[in-house]
């Protein structure tokens, strides 16, 4: 399943051009401005598939440093630090991955 088939994909190039220089990556404001707030639990499950590359049912850190590219092509890879930073406040029970229901 395309992204494109679930979020708008002039919001997506939006998003990653916002976020197009490295460390300035902001995940709720990414999420923000693609559209995904304001999705269905069933969109946003969707779009966790789409990310989630292995089809384990968690994104792990080697996932989410590609996680830009989960949305178009083109998206840059997140710097370890960001990386870091996305899984420390997305990942709520500290297994170090993040599953579709947020733990």
């Amino acid at each position: 399943m395309a992204m494109s088939s679930i979020l708008n994909t002039d919001d997506i190039k939006k998003a990653l051009d916002a976020f197009a220089v490295a460390d300035s990556f902001d995940h709720k404001k990414f999420f923000e401005m693609v559209g995904l707030k304001s999705k269905s639990a069933d969109d946003v499950k969707k779009v966790f598939t789409v990310l989630d590359a292995d089809n384990s049912g968690f994104i792990e850190e080697e996932e989410l440093k590609f996680v830009l590219k989960g949305f178009a092509k083109d998206g840059r890879d997140l710097t370890d630090k960001e990386t870091k930073a996305f899984l420390k406040a997305a990942d709520k029970d500290g297994d170090g991955k993040i599953g579709v229901d947020g733990k």
